[in-house]
C-alpha cells in the first residue's frame, strides 16, 4: 500500500508549482472577495492593474523557493510593502510572505537564518505599521498585527520544522557511528580470537614437531643395532603426534557449530599438564628439573594456560636449537604474580654427534611476550654468562590488560 501510494505521489516541483497557483489564486480570489461592495481607497485596477500584479508575483515566487528561499523572501516582502504602502485593499494577500518567511527558516541553517527572517520580520511590521498610521477605520489596524503575529509564527514553525530535522539527522547519525562501532568491535573480537586460535597452534604444532623430529632422528640413528630403543622411539612419535591432534581438536573446536565429538577434546593446557609436558621433553633427550612452589590461592585458568604455553615453547625452543641439555624450570606463584624461569645450560658437545646447522629464527620468543602482554605482565630472554639460554617471565594474578 505504501509503494502504491508514493507512486501516486507527484515530483517535487510539480507540488511546488501547484502550491504556488493555489496560493495565487486565494490572494487574488480572497482580496477580491473580502472587498466586494465596499468602497476602497485604491482599487486593484489601480496603476495599471499594479495591485493584481503585486498579488500575482508574491503567490507566483512561491514555486521557487525551496531553490531560492532568500531571494523569494525579498520579493514576496517588497511586493507586500509596495502593495500596502500603496493603500491597495486588505486581504490574504499575505500567503505568499508567510510561505517564505517559513521556508526561510525551515531550510535554513538556525542561527543565520532566523537572524535574517527577524530582521526582515522587523522591517515589515515597522513599515506596515507607519503604512497603516492613517488607516480607516481604526479597527482596521487589528489586520496589520495580524500579518506582524502570522510572521513570527512562520518564522517560528520553520525553526521547528528545521530542528526537528536536525535531531533526526544527528539521531541517524549516532545510530549509524553505534552500528559501525559495534561491527569494529565484533570484528575486534574476532581478529583477536583468530590471533589466539594461531597462537595457541603455533604451540602446539612446533612443540610436537620438535619433539618427533628428535624422535626420529633417534630412530633413524638406532635402528639397525638397537630396535628396542627404535620402538621406544617410534611410540613417543605415536604419543606425541596423538596428544598434538587432541590438542588441535580442542583448539579448532571453537571454529564448529557442532558439538560432537566432546569426548576427543582434551582439557585447555595448564600448570597441571606440566609434569607430562617435562616428561615428553626428557624422553626427547632433555635433563629437566621443575622447581615449582605452592600457590597461596587457586590460579586463574587464563595464567595457568599462559604459563604452560611459555614452558612449552621454551623447552621446544631448546629442543630445536640446543638439543641434549640440562634444563631448570621454576615456577613461583606469589601473592600477586606468577614468576616463571626456564634455563637451559647450553649445547653439550656429545662424541660422533654432528653439530647443528642454523635454525631459522621463529616467532616464538615473540609469541610468548605477546602472551604476558595481553594479561599484563612482562618477559624477558637472553643469554645466560654461562652459555644457556634463560626465559623470565611475570604474570600477574589479577590479570590487567596489554601493557601500555
Amino acid at each position: 500500500m505504501k509503494h502504491r501510494v508514493a507512486s501516486l505521489r507527484l515530483p517535487m516541483p510539480a507540488q511546488e508549482v501547484l502550491l504556488a497557483l493555489f496560493i495565487t489564486v486565494m490572494q487574488v480570489q480572497g482580496t477580491m472577495v473580502r472587498n466586494a461592495g465596499e468602497v476602497v481607497q485604491r482599487p486593484l485596477t489601480d496603476l495599471g492593474n499594479l495591485g493584481y500584479v503585486l498579488l500575482i508575483v508574491s503567490g507566483l515566487a512561491v514555486a521557487v523557493r525551496r531553490r531560492w528561499p532568500v531571494p523569494v523572501f525579498l520579493t514576496t516582502a517588497l511586493a507586500s510593502l509596495a502593495y500596502y504602502t500603496l493603500d491597495f485593499p486588505d486581504g490574504p494577500g499575505w500567503l505568499g510572505l508567510f510561505v517564505a518567511l517559513y521556508t526561510v527558516a525551515a531550510y535554513g541553517d538556525g542561527r543565520r537564518s532566523l537572524v535574517f527572517a527577524g530582521v526582515g520580520t522587523s522591517v515589515l511590521a515597522a513599515c506596515w505599521l507607519v503604512a497603516a498610521a492613517d488607516i480607516e477605520p481604526s479597527a482596521a489596524i487589528g489586520w496589520v498585527y495580524f500579518r506582524i503575529g502570522a510572521s513570527v509564527m512562520s518564522v517560528a514553525l520553520g525553526e521547528s520544522v528545521r530542528s526537528r530535522q536536525v535531531i533526526a539527522a544527528d539521531a541517524q547519525k549516532r545510530a549509524e557511528l553505534a552500528e559501525r562501532t559495534r561491527e569494529e568491535e565484533a570484528r575486534a573480537r574476532v581478529d583477536a580470537e583468530r590471533l589466539r586460535i594461531a597462537r595457541e597452534v603455533h604451540d602446539t604444532v612446533a612443540h610436537a614437531i620438535a619433539i618427533i623430529n628428535v624422535q626420529s632422528g633417534v630412530t633413524a640413528h638406532v635402528l639397525d643395532k638397537r630396535p628396542d630403543v627404535a620402538r621406544e622411539a617410534l611410540r613417543a612419535i605415536e604419543q606425541t603426534s596423538s596428544r598434538a591432534l587432541r590438542e588441535m581438536r580442542a583448539i579448532l573446536g571453537v571454529l564448529r557449530d557442532d558439538d560432537g565429538d566432546d569426548g576427543e577434546r582434551v582439557p585447555y593446557p595448564g600448570l597441571g599438564q606440566i609434569d607430562e609436558l617435562t616428561a615428553k621433553a626428557r624422553e626427547a633427550g632433555l635433563d629437566v628439573e621443575v622447581e615449582e612452589g605452592v600457590p597461596g590461592a587457586p590460579l586463574p585458568s587464563a595464567v595457568g594456560g599462559a604459563a604452560y604455553r611459555i614452558v612449552q615453547e621454551s623447552i621446544t625452543n631448546v629442543v630445536r636449537h640446543v638439543g641434549p641439555t640440562r634444563v631448570t624450570v621454576a615456577l613461583n606463584p606469589g601473592i600477586e604474580s606468577l614468576e616463571i624461569r626456564v634455563t637451559d645450560e647450553g649445547r653439550r658437545a656429545v662424541p660422533g654427534q654432528r653439530p647443528r646447522g642454523p635454525v631459522r629464527p621463529g616467532r616464538g620468543i615473540a609469541g610468548m611476550r605477546e602472551r604476558c602482554q595481553l594479561l599484563g605482565g612482562e618477559l624477558d630472554a637472553g643469554p645466560t654468562p654461562d652459555g644457556g639460554f634463560e626465559v623470565r617471565a611475570r604474570l600477574p594474578l589479577a590479570p590487567t590488560g596489554p601493557s601500555l
